[in-house]
């Protein structure tokens, strides 16, 4: 159970080494026969519903391990995106995330991935470094003089954003959305709690650092606005 990597790289494997001689030997013949089959993606589907099965069997077994279940879910991840963009598997084909996208395994997503985005936005907050632009020392790269937490905040809602937009169904996406929205008003909650803490120094370091990091944020979701 601790090893899904072991199964998902074994069917890559074969399904790379197997590619040529689909191509070359099995192709031509059902091409001959007026086939519109494409042998290498039919392999590549009779694969995948192998892992669906064992999918089946194995997520009930480690829904409530928070370890093994993020590990799960992150090899999965990585297994998908390889099969589409090298292996040209098809988005209308059966895949794992619609395993992932099954209420209980689904929700059991969305609450691990809330649970380690809140472990990881304290750890940003709360490092030395959290109110320091990492690029204070280059202004043409420096401009908005960005902290290190609101990059760090960003680049969180970005990953969560990589990990479920390949969901099959849109209703899915919204859920992940409705977390990330969580996410924003808990980070602009921590925010104002720092802030009050720094209204004897208005002018100080950290309240401007606070001003620049809401800056930045409300720039970038303002960016995003256009992304469906």
């Amino acid at each position: 159970l601790n090893k899904p990597e072991w199964y998902l790289t074994q069917i890559l494997m074969w399904i790379g080494n197997h590619a040529k001689f689909l191509d070359d030997k099995i192709q031509p013949i059902l091409d001959k026969a007026g086939s519109s089959v494409n042998a290498g993606l039919e392999f590549s589907r009779g694969l995948v519903m192998l892992i669906l099965e064992k999918l089946a069997a194995d997520i009930p077994c480690l829904l409530y391990d928070d370890t093994l279940f993020c590990h799960l879910v992150d090899e999965v991840l990585l297994f998908e995106r390889e099969l589409c963009s090298v292996h040209g598997y098809l988005s209308s084909f059966p895949s794992c995330m619609h395993i992932l996208s099954e209420e209980s395994c689904f929700q059991r997503w969305l609450t691990v991935e809330k649970k380690f985005a809140l472990q990881k936005m304290d750890s940003m907050l709360s490092s030395e470094a959290a109110w320091i632009s990492q690029y204070k020392d280059i202004t043409d790269v420096d401009e908005m003089k960005v902290p290190d937490c609101a990059e760090a905040f960003m680049t969180l809602l970005l990953v969560i954003t990589d990990r479920y937009k390949n969901l099959p169904t849109a209703s899915r996406k919204l859920q992940f959305l409705g977390l990330q929205k969580e996410l924003v008003d808990d980070f602009r909650i921590r925010l104002t709690q720092v802030m009050k803490e720094e209204t004897r120094a208005s002018l100080g370091f950290r309240y401007c650092a606070i001003l620049n990091a809401v800056n930045y944020i409300a720039t970038v979701l303002a960016d995003w606005a256009d992304n469906v």
